[in-house]
């Protein structure tokens, strides 16, 4: 039974989907105002949603997880399941995620779930085959479960802050998902992906990944611009958060003997906004 968990585990990517979750209770929380028994359906229907999209996810990408040494050990290329079994778990996992959704939400959250699916395994999967730029239209699905949160909550789908919210949770991936490709480049490349790396030379991708960074630190201001949050704790949390990450990533600038080692600024970007969903989680109840 513990062998079946982890590979449930390791097919829904659950470090991955945990962190979705906080990001749609921070959603629920600053539109209802509160934590109540409202946000376990949406959340983990959510969370359910996210396990399925990554099963499939495995499916989609077991011929090339196969060629990197990162992804070797995953559950098909590995031989723990069938490609088969890995497809139909993905697919029980999103009509049982879609449907807590649903229950939980409305409609319109139910559609939204949706579209981060089509988006991530329709879109963005595909995508990463023909270009090392598909995590900027990728990065949209980021975006999507706080939405979910936020209308799940009360709040409306258009209101201003929201789409602040969502923006923010865009912005950050591409910096985010760039510095892993950035580590694991070769790897990408001799398993047929695109990579940054065969464009640019490193100094130009760490001016890149500067701006980027610095469009998320920008992008966290507007968090408490718009109101989304109006705690002075929480402002001050912000501020600090932005100006840290900033002095972090500003060693991208400078130049050094020491070789790039994009995984110490992916975890810091990591925890940078770790720090933002925290703040935007526990704002309504330090107002």
């Amino acid at each position: 039974m513990k062998e079946k968990l982890k590979l449930l585990a390791e097919l829904g990517k659950v470090k991955i989907t945990f962190a979705v979750a906080l990001t749609t209770i921070a959603g629920y929380v600053l539109a209802g105002g509160s934590f109540d028994q409202g946000l376990i359906l949406p959340v983990m229907g959510i969370f359910i949603l996210a396990c399925g999209s990554s099963a499939l996810n495995h499916f989609q990408d077991s011929d090339r997880d196969g060629l990197m040494k990162r992804t070797s050990n995953r559950p098909i290329p590995s031989g723990k399941i069938s490609k088969t079994n890995a497809l139909l778990i993905s697919l029980a996992l999103i009509v049982v995620g879609s449907a807590a959704i649903w229950i939980g939400s409305d409609f319109t959250g139910f559609q939204l779930g949706l579209l981060a699916l089509i988006w991530y395994n329709g879109i963005y999967t595909p995508m990463k085959r023909k270009t090392a730029f598909a995590v900027i239209p990728g990065s949209v699905i980021g975006s999507i479960p706080p939405v979910v949160g936020w209308v799940a909550g009360g709040g409306d789908l258009f209101d201003i802050q929201v789409l602040v919210m969502a923006f923010f949770f865009f912005i950050w991936q591409v910096p985010h998902f760039w510095l892993l490709m950035l580590k694991y480049g070769d790897e990408y490349v001799e398993a047929g992906y695109p990579s940054i790396t065969q464009l640019y030379d490193e100094k130009h991708i760490r001016y890149l990944t500067f701006l980027w960074t610095f469009a998320t630190a920008v992008t966290a201001l507007m968090i408490p611009l718009f109101g989304l949050t109006s705690s002075v704790f929480v402002t001050i949390m912000i501020l600090l958060a932005v100006f840290w990450l900033i002095f972090v990533f500003a060693g991208l600038l400078r130049g050094t003997a020491k070789p790039f080692n994009p995984f110490f600024y992916f975890m810091r970007i990591n925890y940078f906004v770790l720090v933002i969903i925290i703040s935007l989680a526990i704002d309504p109840f330090i107002r």
